[in-house]
């Protein structure tokens, strides 16, 4: 077993829409961007890993498109998920500390404005009983919002704080698509308002991972991965309890995240019910910082923002702001796969 970290980090700056640009274009000033952070050169990875989603661009393998942005010579080791980058990321972290790759390149990107993305995300359900009635993620979200009040776990105005703390928190990030007082708005479907709700946008992100003395080498403060694990809810909504997220619980537990207290949080939630969800299985406290960046709610490039969310947690500890931090990512309806994982400084490893 060998100890790895994330030694560097970059995104985009997310926007509503980004027509002028093709996935390629959005990526390759991100990929210079965190190869030249630790000066590495792209003959020098061992590993790159990518996560996206084809039915966001609309054709079939359109991640091989994306590679243009890496580079087509010399060859590469590479591998592709069809999920959010922090899956990417899991995938080279298990080369990495397997000995396969010494450097691992991981990045994901998402284009949501070309298309509806309510209906395209319902293609992510059972497809014999819930997909052929189209409900759509939000209405989906609504359905968990109002279970959680139903049981008095929250309510409409602890929902809207939640949003209005996440605004307040981007203004620092000039990376983030919506920052300061946004307004609630109006019930885009009961109980959640438009403010609720995550932004629709373009973005992407990509961090480089590095085992050992390398990763000292490669970053002064690398934010190393003292755990990290992920599982998955049942798939039919019918048989879960929507106010409580089992599988974030068991991951946390598998990552060491309840071993002793984190000082900040970076959770992918795109709603502000999820945050209620997550912080409960999460156990999380008062002493926790939850989402400096302004999280999902902020900006949310879909399949890239459980990777911002790696990024962000370990931004906070190369720039010695954090010395314990948990990052959690999620993907399909009402959190039903979750990866959790612990990250921390070298002092805290000491």
């Amino acid at each position: 077993m060998r100890d790895v970290a994330i030694v560097a980090f970059a995104q985009t700056a997310h926007r509503r829409r980004t027509d002028e640009l093709s996935e390629v274009d959005l990526l390759m000033p991100v990929l210079h961007e965190v190869l030249g952070a630790t000066g590495l050169k792209a003959n020098e990875i061992g590993f790159t890993c990518s996560g996206s989603a084809d039915y966001l661009a609309g054709r079939a393998f359109s991640f091989t498109m994306a590679l243009d942005g890496v580079g087509a010579h010399p060859p590469i080791s590479e591998s592709h998920v069809e999920m959010d980058g922090a899956w990417a990321l899991y995938e080279a972290w298990v080369k990495v500390m397997t000995g396969e790759a010494d450097t691992a390149l991981v990045y994901s990107y998402g284009k949501s404005s070309p298309g509806e993305v309510r209906d395209v995300l319902t293609r992510q359900l059972d497809p014999y009983y819930l997909a052929p009635l189209w409900p759509d993620s939000v209405s989906l979200a609504a359905l968990q919002a109002q279970a959680l009040i139903d049981a008095g776990d929250t309510d409409e105005a602890a929902l809207a704080s939640i949003a209005a703390r996440s605004r307040t928190d981007a203004t620092t990030n000039p990376y983030a698509q919506l920052t300061g007082d946004v307004p609630a708005g109006d019930h885009l479907v009961h109980p959640l308002r438009t403010g609720d709700c995550p932004p629709i946008g373009d973005g992407a992100a990509a961090v480089v991972l590095a085992a050992g003395d390398t990763a000292r080498a490669l970053c002064a403060r690398p934010a190393w991965i003292r755990g990290i694990d992920h599982r998955i809810e049942a798939h039919s909504l019918g048989v879960r309890d929507l106010t409580d997220s089992p599988s974030t619980r068991l991951a946390a537990q598998q990552a060491g995240a309840f071993e002793r207290p984190v000082d900040t949080a970076e959770l992918h939630a795109p709603f502000t019910s999820q945050e209620v969800v997550l912080r409960k299985a999460l156990g999380l406290g008062g002493d926790t910082r939850i989402n400096p960046s302004g999280g999902a709610l902020a900006a949310n490039p879909i399949m890239a923002a459980g990777l911002i969310r790696l990024g962000e947690a370990a931004a906070r500890i190369h720039r010695g702001e954090s010395d314990r931090a948990l990052a959690h990512a999620t993907s399909g309806p009402c959190l039903q796969q979750n990866l959790v994982a612990v990250l921390e400084g070298e002092s805290a490893h000491a």
